[in-house]
């Protein structure tokens, strides 16, 4: 059967995350149902990443098995038309190896945080940044993500429902961009690795946002990173200013000929 590999966006905030449920929606069973409006038979997809509720995407990648040999491009305009009205888009699609799998082949995952602060209510930006209703210290929220940076063991930073194997993770970039957003100033965090842990970046950025706010100075994070304990860890962020942005492959599937 023919594999293609699905450049995937949406707002995570109507779906329970990207998983399926039995009794809630989610954006695999979205497309796993738009898919099967294309060829009538029950669709499994696979995904990069499982992306909690609330939770968004402008990179997300999945895989689909089609019984039709498709041309790319129309496959993605049949399953978007089939998608409305879930704010879900397909933004590429590209006919991969048989082989190629969208989660075991990555070699890394990128996502972006965005913090926004200011004090009067977000509206056009709500649901898609995390408000804070004060200004951070950008300065001493650097120095505390430069000692995350490297392989550790990020148990502090893991949920106590986290199913990887190992806490140890690597974390190739933690970069925290401040600008001008055009809801007011924003913070951007960027972070790159191969792989991450269960709420392992809500936990990072929320344990910065104390950093940033003067409740911590930077070595408290070295201190609870190095005690190995949930209990150690900051606030978890909420979900809405999350967005899984990118995923990387050996080769890009989705890079022009």
């Amino acid at each position: 059967m023919p594999r293609y590999a699905l450049l995937v966006e949406y707002d995570g905030r109507p779906f329970a995350g990207w998983q399926r449920q039995a009794d809630q929606p989610s954006v695999q069973g979205a497309i796993e149902a738009a898919l099967a409006q294309l060829e009538p038979r029950a669709h499994t997809i696979a995904a990069a990443g499982r992306t909690d509720a609330g939770v968004h995407a402008r990179g997300q990648v999945a895989q689909c098995d089609m019984a039709r040999d498709w041309a790319p491009f129309r496959l993605g305009e049949a399953l978007n038309f089939h998608l409305k009205p879930a704010p879900v888009a397909i933004r590429q699609v590209a006919r991969v190896a048989e082989d190629w799998h969208a989660r075991f082949s990555a070699i890394e995952r990128r996502y972006l945080f965005r913090l926004l602060m200011r004090r009067a209510p977000a509206t056009l930006e709500a649901g898609q940044v995390w408000q804070v209703k004060h200004e951070l210290e950008v300065g001493p929220m650097r120095a505390a993500a430069a000692l995350l940076v490297g392989q550790h063991d990020f148990t502090t930073f893991r949920s106590t429902i986290c199913q990887a194997k190992s806490p140890v993770k690597t974390l190739d970039s933690l970069e925290i961009d401040a600008l001008e957003g055009p809801a007011g100033p924003e913070l951007q965090f960027r972070l790159r690795a191969r792989s991450f842990l269960h709420n392992q970046v809500r936990s990072i950025v929320g344990t910065l946002e104390r950093v940033g706010s003067g409740a911590w100075a930077p070595e408290d994070v070295r201190a609870a990173l190095e005690a190995r304990d949930r209990a150690a860890c900051g606030p978890v962020c909420p979900p809405h200013g999350l967005y899984l942005a990118g995923v990387g492959y050996p080769q890009d599937p989705f890079a022009p000929a």
